[in-house]
C-alpha cells in the first residue's frame, strides 16, 4: 500500500476553512502540565499540510519530480492562553492571500471557544536550488476556491 492510501485524513473543510483536531499528550507539556510552545508550530504544519492535501495539493508528488517544495518564509504567533496535558484543541487554517510563488495562511489554535494561538504563516515554494518558483496552475486553481475574492493578489 503506498503511503498515505487508504487512510483517513485528519481534518475537514468548513466551508473554506479547515479544521484539524489536536491533543495535547505527555510529550507536549512540560513539568507544569502545560503545552511547550514549540509544539505549537509542529501543529500549525501538520494542519496545514492536511489542509493542502484535502484541497488536492500533492506535496510529495512535486517534491519526487524534482519542482520543489515549500518553505516558511515568515511565521508571526501570538500565545493568548496555555493549553494543557489532555484537552482537545482545534486548528483553524483558512488561505488569506495568494500569489504566484507563495500563499499566506491564517491559522488559531483554540480550546473550544478559548482562542490559545493566532498565526500567520507565508510559505513560498522553492526550486531545488533554493529559489522561488511559481505554483503549478492546479494548486493555484485549487487555493483559489479556498480564498475569499478580496483576498485574491
Amino acid at each position: 500500500m503506498d503511503a498515505g492510501e487508504d487512510q483517513p485524513i485528519a481534518g475537514r473543510f468548513d466551508g473554506i476553512e479547515h479544521r484539524f483536531p489536536v491533543r495535547v499528550y505527555f510529550e507536549d507539556t512540560d513539568l507544569s502540565g502545560v503545552a511547550y510552545h514549540a509544539n505549537y508550530l509542529r501543529w500549525l504544519e501538520r494542519a496545514r499540510s492536511d489542509m493542502l492535501r484535502l484541497a488536492g495539493v500533492d506535496q510529495r508528488a512535486a517534491f519526487e519530480r524534482g519542482e520543489g517544495a515549500y518553505a516558511v518564509a515568515e511565521l508571526r504567533i501570538r500565545y493568548v492562553a496555555p493549553a494543557r496535558l489532555e484537552d482537545a484543541l482545534v486548528v483553524a487554517s483558512r488561505l488569506t492571500r495568494l500569489r504566484s510563488a507563495s500563499l499566506v495562511v491564517h491559522q488559531r489554535v483554540s480550546r473550544g471557544t478559548v482562542m490559545l494561538a493566532d498565526a500567520c504563516v507565508t510559505a513560498a515554494l522553492v526550486a531545488p536550488s533554493g529559489r522561488p518558483r511559481r505554483q503549478p496552475p492546479g494548486w493555484l486553481a485549487a487555493y483559489r476556491r479556498l480564498v475569499a475574492p478580496q483576498e485574491l493578489q
